[in-house]
């Protein structure tokens, strides 16, 4: 069997990659091939999963959402062009025997329907969670789900041909309103979450003194200005008046900021708007990545660490994040830990963004009007223990537990099997 995975954005390609290594490790594993529809598609690049067909980095990089000028800007720089040519490219995969893998948004499950070939999608851009709740419709946006789901009646009609052999949706809520429309739903999981805890996590030992170390400890807050230049430089200016408002409001205890620039972002950049900050020479002994490139920096009581390569651990070690993206917000999340969150400029971390991924992610994002909010946000949440256990069932409530990549995979290469 020879698949093809269609995938349309930088977090979509790596959803993709976790479910593509999967299956390469499963006997009778199928020949894979891969065509992003946005962007280059580094993140197959860098799995050895070979591209095939064109492929152009968009001036929008993938949010055409956002507004028509990102959409215009697209097509002057080529995006009709680009979409024909892979039209014809699906097209010869399915003469040539293959299978096709949707994963994203309507755009990669409708290129694989139109090429003719069995197809199966993982659905990564819509939640029911966006228009209702386990106890119902969310008031302001009943109107959404005017055709009783959040996926529209076209995208239903194309999950449900006959040549759609598994739906995989982003989470149970979403599953079980799809499944009263007969279509071939799996509720495996978010791939979003594999990879990111360790294989063999440290045992935790509960001291006597816990209570105390804990009102000592230093304070760790992520930092996630988001993965897109040049949008992710103004977000970082944003994010630096809230850890300004952090070290102000938390006077007494030590706060340790670990920022998690993405490796293709420029960190002179980040580095340039730590003027007021002294650079220091190492890492603290007890930080709690292990990255020697980190560029570290003090002021006052507070430690900051810039850091490309500890993405993961940082992710682990926070408490907090103060975030500005898309992909590492729902990760943090689904860790079971509380994110802050402002409107940017844009064009993907726009208040309209920023209010749908609140209503994604549910309590686990408190969307403030300002990065000076900041501080009296954090000291609130630290106030309501209760509220800081409901966080953390919530988080693991939207975004799934791990492996789901692994079951997808299976499930995937049996259902397509099947049909041959």
């Amino acid at each position: 069997m020879k698949l093809l995975c269609l995938s349309n954005g930088h977090g979509e390609d790596g959803i993709a990659v976790r479910i593509l290594e999967e299956l390469r490790k499963l006997p009778n594993a199928p020949e894979i091939a891969a065509l992003p529809i946005v962007g280059e598609g580094g993140a197959y690049t860098k799995a050895d999963i070979p591209i095939i067909g064109p492929v152009k980095k968009m001036p929008s990089g993938g949010f055409i959402y956002m507004d028509g000028q990102q959409l215009w800007k697209d097509v002057r720089g080529g995006l009709v062009g680009l979409t024909c040519a892979q039209y014809r490219l699906v097209r010869r995969w399915f003469k040539r025997g293959g299978v096709v893998l949707a994963v994203g948004d309507i755009v990669p499950l409708l290129l694989a329907w139109s090429s003719g070939a069995n197809y199966a999608f993982v659905g990564t851009a819509k939640s029911e969670y966006y228009v209702r709740d386990e106890s119902g419709w969310l008031r302001s946006r009943r109107w959404e789900g005017w055709s009783g789901a959040v996926y529209l009646p076209w995208e239903r009609w194309l999950m449900g041909r006959s040549r759609c052999k598994a739906v995989f949706p982003r989470d149970s809520l979403t599953a079980s309103v799809l499944r009263r429309f007969s279509l071939p739903v799996f509720d495996l999981g978010n791939p979003m979450m594999d990879g990111i805890l360790p294989e063999s996590p440290e045992p935790i030992f509960y001291e006597k003194d816990a209570e105390e170390k804990e009102k000592i400890r230093p304070l760790k807050v992520l930092l996630l200005p988001g993965s897109r230049s040049p949008e992710a430089y103004n977000n970082w200016k944003l994010i630096l008046r809230a850890v300004t408002n952090i070290l102000q409001e938390f006077q007494g205890r030590s706060v340790l900021f670990l920022a998690a620039i993405a490796p293709t972002l420029d960190i002179d950049a980040f580095r340039e708007g730590l003027v007021e900050w002294k650079e220091e020479n190492s890492l603290p002994e007890d930080a709690p990545i292990n990255d020697i490139s980190a560029l570290v920096f003090s002021r006052g009581e507070g430690q900051l660490v810039l850091t490309q390569n500890a993405y993961n651990a940082g992710l682990l070690a926070s408490d907090f994040a103060i975030a500005m993206a898309g992909t590492a917000t729902e990760q943090f999340v689904g860790l079971g830990k509380p994110v802050i969150t402002f409107p940017g400029e844009g064009p993907q971390f726009i208040y309209r963004f920023a209010e749908a991924q609140t209503r994604l992610l549910g309590q686990s994002v408190l969307l403030v009007e300002k990065p000076e909010d900041t501080a009296k946000t954090i000291q609130g949440v630290f106030a309501k223990p209760d509220r800081l256990q409901l966080i953390a069932q919530n988080g693991i409530k939207r975004m799934g537990t791990p492996g789901a990549a692994a079951r997808i995979a299976q499930c995937l290469l049996e259902k397509m099997k099947d049909k041959e």
